[in-house]
């Protein structure tokens, strides 16, 4: 038998002309090239790419958004964009060439045997059909059950993923459930079939860290009930080092490492890698600046005479500009570099022996701290003061919409926000964090009943009409959880950036306008050139760094920030946070982070809220709730928390 040896990870595949018939346990990328026309020229988004994944093994791909990591996915799909193609190479599921397969036999392929979980699921839910109608679709279409059969087989699959009362959210739209119960309905359909092979696009990205655990642990029983393969794509570094076997990390449409998992984080030897690692934020870095890799990914429509990283890389030297590097095999692992990096460990946030999840062993949780009250979480005076907010919609039915029940979505809650502090609430998905949110920025007047008070200096907003309200709204702005749904798709990227400025800026002239929004896409990490494209034309986690240009354009006083890093790298959340830190320091904002990601709130949170069912139940300084929380949720919270795996 002919075996043809993969640069970089030593696992051989079967040639075709002399394979046994019906093997099936690899999925294979060979030499593989995505082009995509543009009106910048051809851009490579996938360069040379060698992958292979086995039946049964979690291998992980990792990188800055835009590499290629998701075209990877649609590649290997065949769910290439209508300008994209794939212009060299092969794709194989076991001895079959998807490449070759006709449209009809790839719709078998695809769900039955390769599953997949969409980066955004509220773009991947057809709006107009009730969620349990598209998983019974997708049941019904790779396998026997129909009928009720297929909608019990639904609701075990709501049930398992975690959608609270499946028997009755089956027959919700996709609008009435929360990014991250969305999310779990597209992970509940991708493996409602139980296929060989999974590709899971950031699959836990809108998840609170009890339900990424709760999903994590599921694609684990599932691997090992079916031998499931799964290619996970994802920036959460801490959940790679707690599933993954194998890491590849990808530059600029290019693999630039690959490695076993443990030896990837004990001892990255590209100095990408090296950055990443060093850019995850946590308690021990509070109050620094966190190691953000300058400059942005290159676009590839150019050209490449050197080393794709060069320009960020601090090692770079004349040999890196001279010649594009090849995948070096450094025995049992790959590194696309011309440097010879010593493998030194990696000085990471995790203690030797730590588990991938638990409070970190440092904390020492003494039993007399409790959290303080919330009336005195600050004592400061209130930039931003929420006293009794209660929040409850209405559902309408029927053709004529008559009242039917209600359901509070905060019940109760009251919050201070002084200037230039950092407020994190915390909580499971559908708690009623966004909705409190959405209150505070009064985004929800026309939709919801809303009583209590929010007084910003002092003045009611929900009392403010007019002029008084537009003035508040300039102080006052949100990123949205979801940024492909909050950016208008007519609209160029310049213009959603000037819109705000027109409205609640009216002094500034043209000139100033543009100054401004030409330094907000630096900040953020942006090319000048995005300013004259798309939102589609861009991935997600650079649409969200557009979204935040798009809040900060007005220098407000308070920013409602709504999972603003979840769908973002780890290099571009660094940039973020830096950024953010950088602007309350210098101007004295205040922010209200709603997160599910524990690090970020150690990192940059002065005051931690948790909410539960619409309510707070724990609440004081983030020291006091992170490392002594009395409430059992919040134990339950911070015991779901990943951490960073790193060998001893």
């Amino acid at each position: 038998m002919t075996t043809i040896s993969l640069p970089g990870l030593g696992l051989p595949r079967t040639s075709a002309a002399t394979a046994s018939p019906g093997q099936d346990a690899h999925i294979v990328l060979d030499d593989l090239r995505v082009e995509l026309d543009s009106d910048a020229g051809l851009v490579r988004a996938i360069d040379s790419l060698h992958l292979a994944i086995s039946r049964g093994e979690t291998f992980a791909l990792v990188g800055e958004s835009g590499c290629g990591k998701s075209m990877t996915a649609l590649a290997l799909m065949r769910l290439l964009p209508d300008n994209g193609r794939v212009a060299r190479g092969s794709l194989k599921l076991g001895q079959t060439e998807l490449l070759d397969l006709p449209e009809s036999d790839m719709r078998t392929v695809r769900g039955g045997r390769i599953g997949m979980i969409f980066q955004e699921p509220a773009t991947s839910l057809n709006p107009v059909m009730r969620v349990g109608d598209q998983l019974i679709e997708a049941i019904q279409t790779h396998t026997s059950l129909r009928g009720d059969a297929a909608r019990c087989k639904a609701i075990d699959w709501l049930t398992r993923v975690g959608i609270p009362e499946p028997g009755l959210r089956i027959d919700d739209y996709p609008f009435r459930m929360s990014g991250g119960q969305k999310q779990r309905v597209m992970i509940a359909m991708a493996l409602a079939a139980e296929p060989d092979f999974l590709i899971a696009d950031e699959p836990t990205t809108a998840l609170d860290v009890t339900i990424q655990q709760q999903i994590l642990d599921l694609l684990i029983d599932l691997q090992r009930e079916h031998g499931m393969g799964l290619l996970l794509i994802t920036h959460d570094l801490a959940v790679v080092s707690g599933m993954a076997q194998h890491v590849a990390l990808m530059y600029a449409g290019q693999i630039v490492e690959v490695a076993p998992a443990a030896q990837f984080f004990a001892a990255p030897r590209h100095p990408y890698a090296r950055l990443l690692l060093q850019a995850l934020p946590d308690a021990a870095k509070r109050g620094q600046a966190l190691a953000a890799i300058a400059g942005t990914v290159p676009p590839l429509h150019l050209e490449f005479s050197g080393c794709r990283f060069a320009p960020r890389c601090q090692l770079a030297h004349a040999a890196c500009m001279a010649a594009p590097p090849a995948l070096r095999d450094l025995g049992g692992r790959s590194v696309r570099c011309v440097l010879d990096i010593e493998a030194l460990p990696h000085a990471g946030s995790a203690q030797p022996g730590d588990g991938a999840r638990g409070l970190p062993a440092s904390v020492a949780v003494p039993a007399d701290i409790a959290a303080v009250a919330l009336d005195s979480m600050a004592t400061a005076a209130a930039l931003l003061d929420v006293q009794g907010l209660r929040v409850t919609f209405v559902q309408r039915r029927g053709l004529l919409q008559r009242k039917g029940g209600e359901h509070v979505a905060v019940d109760g809650v009251s919050l201070r926000i002084p200037a230039g502090r950092t407020l994190a609430l915390v909580g499971e998905s559908g708690c009623g964090k966004t909705t409190f949110g959405k209150a505070v920025t009064q985004l929800l007047r026309r939709v919801a009943q809303i009583e209590g008070q929010a007084l910003l200096d002092g003045r009611n907003l929900f009392d403010l009409q007019g002029e008084a309200l537009r003035q508040a709204r300039g102080r006052i702005q949100m990123i949205f959880q979801d940024p492909f749904a909050s950016l208008n798709p007519r609209m160029r990227v310049a213009e959603v950036l000037e819109e705000g400025l027109l409205a609640l800026r009216p002094e500034l002239d043209a000139g100033a306008r543009l100054q401004r929004i030409s330094s907000l896409v630096e900040q953020v990490g942006l090319r000048a050139d995005s300013l004259q494209r798309y939102p589609h034309e861009f991935s997600g986690g650079q649409r969200q760094r557009i979204a935040i240009a798009r809040a900060l354009a007005v220098e407000p006083s308070l920013i409602v920030c709504d999972e603003p890093t979840s769908a973002l790298d780890v290099s571009v959340q660094a940039q973020i946070l830096n950024l953010l830190r950088e602007l309350q320091q210098r101007t004295g904002v205040a922010l209200l982070f709603i997160t599910h990601n524990i690090g970020v709130v150690e990192y940059i949170a002065h005051e931690v809220a948790v909410m539960q069912r619409g309510r707070i139940v724990e609440a004081g300084s983030a020291q006091q709730v992170l490392g002594a929380p009395r409430d059992a949720y919040t134990r339950t919270l911070m015991a779901a928390v990943p951490r960073m795996r790193i060998p001893s």
